[in-house]
């Protein structure tokens, strides 16, 4: 792999470490995450969204490491940079210029009917945990509590509770509202609720937001988080969101381009432009008008 090759040669004194994959980079050490694993200062990605959501989940006991992502081809909104800036993106990293972008986890603790924990751990997620009927005919009944006070009985087919970052993804899709991922904020969003007046909340960062499925429910709720199935919850169990104390801190692309120089399309000089606003319009087209492009070309010129 190049991006290896060109770490051990451009900066000798780093120690590099990968999964334990067929495709691991030759020389790399073999990295496994747990509480006694070696301390890591940078992570680099190569691939799309789903790769930087899977990295995040490798750190789900502690802080993540600044995360430098390259996308290879695809395009996403955690994807900074461009797979040939790699070099630029490492040199902005390694001279401290680097600037970076806390994105929210929310932290999920389960307990079962009993009020229990179901297990030890508290998941974390960075995009969203979405509690759905799964392969169930029956709509899901979910109570939901803020701080304790119960908010409101919810019979649909699930419910989301999403991140700002996690607020361009599952919950986009189910009609929620687009939240800066610089925010710190809880999200709530039915999925094709039975009410009509069901409509999605945001909660301020140190909200608690807990589901508890209905005894009433006829069926129980399947548990996906950031796209992993994780838990099946039955009538009495819950789980309880909160934002973590540990986000992940992305690298921004605009950390590489300086003077109006590197590729437009993937940053721009630190401080000149919210690579957030560039992706809501680039990415999502957000409020793009019926007039053909080769139409809007032409009145700007």
């Amino acid at each position: 792999m190049h991006v290896g090759r060109h770490v051990n040669k451009m900066y000798p004194g780093i120690k590099v470490f990968a999964e334990d994959r067929p495709d691991k980079p030759e020389g790399a050490g073999v990295w496994r995450p747990g509480p006694r694993s070696e301390k890591i200062d940078l992570v680099v990605t190569l691939g799309g969204d789903g790769t930087i959501l899977h990295a995040a989940s490798l750190f789900s006991l502690g802080a993540v490491p600044p995360v430098l992502s390259f996308s290879m081809g695809t395009l996403g909104f955690l994807l900074p940079f461009h797979i040939d800036d790699f070099a630029k993106g490492l040199e902005a990293v390694f001279h401290g210029k680097a600037t970076l972008l806390n994105r929210m986890r929310l932290s999920c603790t389960f307990y079962d009917k009993d009020e229990k924990q179901m297990d030890n751990d508290e998941w974390q997620v960075m995009n969203e945990i979405a509690l759905h009927r799964g392969s169930s005919p029956h709509l899901n009944t979910i109570d939901i509590f803020v701080d304790g006070q119960h908010l409101t009985e919810a019979v649909s087919d699930g419910v989301i509770v999403s991140t700002p970052t996690g607020s361009t993804a599952y919950s986009l899709s189910a009609g929620g509202p687009i939240v800066h991922p610089s925010l710190s904020a809880v999200v709530l969003v039915p999925i094709c609720p039975r009410s009509l007046s069901f409509r999605p909340l945001v909660f301020p960062g140190s909200s608690s937001v807990t589901l508890r499925i209905s005894d009433r429910s006829r069926a129980a709720a399947g548990v996906s988080m950031d796209g992993r199935v994780s838990h099946v919850l039955n009538p009495g169990d819950s789980v309880t969101v909160q934002v973590s104390p540990y986000p992940v801190p992305c690298i921004n692309r605009s950390s590489i381009s300086e003077d109006g120089e590197g590729r437009p399309e993937e940053g721009v000089g630190p401080g000149k432009e919210d690579d957030w606003v560039r992706d809501i319009n680039n990415l999502l087209q957000y409020n793009a008008t019926f007039r053909s492009k080769a139409l809007l070309r032409y009145s700007r010129s």
